[in-house]
């Protein structure tokens, strides 16, 4: 009789956690139960929930702080000349911002404007710029610009000069 009783208990104690967490999953209107179990026989699947909650906030926080360090850094670098470089004047500023979002590395028409004041070769060259423009340093791009600017005002930019 023992045999037949410890083999109906264990039988019995393998499917109990299965109707039990079957039963958790829905109420009495067959919607679906957001909450973690609530028994001990399903503390792993509970354990479970929880680390996937932190995984997640964790993930978030380390998506903001790094948001937040970039902001940080280009705002940092913005408002500070290149290394060795003046800072470009206001009207050169706005110039740049038209002309290529102010970014150094900008190539329009083609291929044939390039820089931060979208450049084209021969006009760089007339300023002492060697290579190409949008490869030099910012810090060079703004000192001839600014040697443009002094000899031809803002003629060389006939739409974001003006």
């Amino acid at each position: 009789m023992r045999k037949v009783l410890a083999g109906l208990l264990c039988a019995f104690a393998a499917a109990a956690p299965a109707v039990a967490f079957a039963a958790t999953d829905e109420n009495e209107t067959g919607s679906v139960n957001t909450n973690p179990p609530a028994h001990a026989g399903d503390a792993s699947v509970q354990l479970r929930h929880e680390a996937k909650q932190k995984l997640t906030t964790a993930v978030q926080r380390a998506k903001h702080k790094r948001a937040e360090a970039i902001k940080r850094k280009r705002a940092k670098t913005a408002g500070t000349p290149a290394a060795g470089g003046s800072a470009a004047s206001p009207q050169l500023q706005a110039i740049a911002a038209c002309e290529s979002g102010g970014n150094p590395s900008a190539v329009g028409g083609g291929g044939q404007f390039r820089g931060k004041y979208q450049f084209d070769y021969g006009t760089w060259a007339s300023v002492g710029g060697s290579g190409d423009p949008a490869a030099a340093p910012e810090a060079e791009q703004d000192k001839r610009a600014a040697m443009l600017l002094a000899q031809s005002g803002t003629s060389p930019w006939p739409v974001c000069g003006s």
